[in-house]
């Protein structure tokens, strides 16, 4: 049985460090780095995430309807098993090195340098905008995908991508076996 955070509003560096079984409703971290670091089994909803790194090396996460503010930045990285749906990340540089991740319905304002790095991914209903998104990654699955930036799944080896409009210039450089269907893709050079 997982306890129960409910509108809080948390500071300080770690603020949650090395959590465990935690349902959270309604709370703000802010203003500290690495709020939930080295945490599992960890579902988020309506949370709102305003400083750096704040799910670096978890495992087993949910969050929906979750915010990350600008400076949320390098918010996701090195964690397993993480499904974020109905969020905003306004945050560049999220989700490197993430293994099992699907994200969907979620927009990202500032996606520079976002989703590296990564294997088994799955994105449904995702906006984009920024340059160098999804490089080197594995092993994905897309749908409903719309990009606004340049340098795109640069190194990316097994992709099916369905229903996408990117509008990016040098996409797919340097990846492998990569299926594109139903889709509408614009720049120079892929």
């Amino acid at each position: 049985m997982s306890e129960v955070i409910h509108q809080q509003f948390l500071t300080g560096e770690r603020a949650l460090f090395s959590s465990k079984d935690l349902t959270i409703y309604d709370t703000i971290f802010d203003d500290g780095e690495s709020p939930l670091k080295e945490s599992s089994n960890i579902s988020l909803y309506d949370c709102m995430f305003r400083w750096k790194y704040p799910l670096w090396y978890c495992d087993h996460i949910r969050a929906e309807r979750t915010t990350w503010f600008e400076m949320a930045r390098a918010g996701v990285w090195y964690t397993n098993d993480i499904t974020v749906k109905d969020c905003v990340i306004e945050a560049p540089k999220n989700f490197r090195r993430c293994k099992g991740l699907t994200l969907d319905t979620v927009s990202f304002s500032d996606a520079v340098e976002t989703l590296w790095s990564c294997t088994d991914v799955t994105l449904r209903h995702v906006y984009a905008k920024g340059d160098y998104f999804a490089m080197n990654c594995t092993d994905m699955e897309i749908d409903d995908f719309t990009l606004v930036g340049n340098y795109s799944f640069d190194g990316v080896k097994n992709a099916r991508i369905r229903n996408a409009k990117m509008l990016s210039k040098d996409a797919l450089w340097n990846s492998e076996n990569i299926t594109v269907e139903d889709s509408f893709i614009t720049g120079e050079y892929l």
